[in-house]
């Protein structure tokens, strides 16, 4: 509800959750500490989904198709407004984290030869994410494993060898 509307009520979140609103306001004392444990759930999947993607250690196909499915698992479930959730810099900290660790694991990618090098500086770093929105939203009616199959397609043969 608040990836569909930022300025959805509290009574109508409760409503739509099947509680009271004074059950929501025991756990949340105020509209932003909802948000608050939103971006902090979203936050926490995503660190899920990087470590269980294993991108230091896994074959680097397996681990990008793991990664990207995963990713669009995060987004599907927890449709937040980044640039808001990204305001908060405790949240901005952890989540710069994550794309270091996808950066670094796109430069192995690259030295591992799935990744064509010579690419112009983050070119992959970019286009990945937006390949990865694109499909957790505009490809919905695809699971997330072939939505993933549908991304990595899309990346490697426009950044593959």
């Amino acid at each position: 509800m608040l990836a569909a509307d930022p300025g959805v009520s509290i009574a109508s979140i409760a409503a739509e959750a099947g509680v009271d609103r004074r059950t929501v306001y025991r756990r949340f004392t105020c509209r932003e500490d909802l948000l608050a444990a939103v971006y902090e759930a979203r936050l926490s999947a995503i660190e899920w989904a990087v470590e269980d993607a294993r991108l230091r250690e896994a074959p680097v196909a397996v681990a990008l198709h793991r990664y990207v499915e995963n990713i669009i698992g995060v987004n599907r479930a927890w449709p937040v407004d980044l640039t808001r959730m990204l305001a908060d810099d405790s949240v901005r900290v952890r989540r710069d984290a994550a794309v270091r660790e996808v950066g670094l694991f796109l430069h192995r990618a690259t030295d591992e030869g799935l990744l064509r090098p010579g690419l112009p500086e983050g070119w992959a770093s970019v286009l990945l994410p937006e390949l990865i929105n694109l499909a957790s939203h505009q490809q919905a009616h695809l699971g997330p494993g072939q939505a993933a199959d549908v991304v990595i397609d899309t990346f490697l043969r426009g950044t593959g060898v």
